[in-house]
Order: structure tokens, then C-alpha cells, then sequence
């Protein structure tokens, strides 16, 4: 989105929280379009970008739409599990509920019932991947 904001100058409505030290690239506007047609390789690396997060988009959308929430779940947190190379996943669940557009409530009755069925293990803010 900030991407796409730079090229009619505009302000990005996304916002973003680092969950541990980060460091950023900040890219002044006016070089965005210039870049876009003076180099090859920065008009391929928008280009992938857009189309990257436009799949996820898609994915996203469908995912929503015909997919049940516990199998929604699962998934969310074993892509957690493989970005993070550990089991144990620091997430509340009112977290995990704003993440995958839900509530609290349907979040913590799902994940007991994958508690019970020895699929992970609840901690307090965390969550064990078995």
C-alpha cells in the first residue's frame, strides 16, 4: 500500500508494528517513479511486489471465504511456527483473533478444543505447536 501511495504522492494508509528490532528502508517519493522507468531491475522488483501481495490478497479472500475458521487457525499458526523456526508461538489470543478477522471468543474455544486434541498446548500469551 505504501508502495502504491508513493506513486500518486500520496500519504499510505497502512500502518506497521515491529515485533522485535527492525531495520526499515525509507525511499523518498519523487525517486519511486523515477526509479520505475530508469531501472530495470526496480520497475521488476514493483512489479513482483504488487503481484506477490495481490496472490496473497486472493489467497486471503479465498481463504475467508471457504474456509472454516479452525482450519484458518491451524494454518496461521503453523505459518507462524515456519517464519519463526520455534514451536512456541508468543500470541494472545485476542491477537490471533484481530489477525484472522474474528472474534476472542470463537479463537479460545478453538484453540482448547485443538488443546484437547493433543494438537498444542496453551501457555499464558503463547501458544506450543505439537
Amino acid at each position: 500500500m505504501s508502495l502504491s501511495a508513493s506513486f500518486f504522492n500520496n500519504e499510505s494508509p497502512s500502518i506497521a508494528i515491529a515485533v522485535e528490532p527492525t531495520n526499515i528502508l525509507a525511499i523518498p517519493t519523487p525517486f519511486i517513479t523515477k526509479w520505475q522507468k530508469d531501472y530495470t531491475s526496480w520497475n521488476q522488483f514493483v512489479i513482483r511486489t504488487f503481484r506477490n501481495r495481490y496472490d496473497e490478497l486472493l489467497d486471503t479472500f479465498e481463504s475467508v471465504a471457504f474456509d472454516h475458521i479452525d482450519k484458518r487457525v491451524l494454518e496461521y499458526l503453523h505459518l507462524r511456527k515456519s517464519k519463526q523456526n520455534s514451536s512456541m508461538i508468543q500470541i494472545s489470543h485476542q491477537q490471533l483473533a484481530n489477525e484472522l478477522g474474528t472474534t476472542r471468543v470463537v479463537i479460545s474455544r478453538i484453540l482448547k478444543q485443538f488443546e484437547l486434541n493433543n494438537q498444542l498446548i496453551l501457555h499464558r500469551g503463547e501458544i506450543e505447536l505439537l
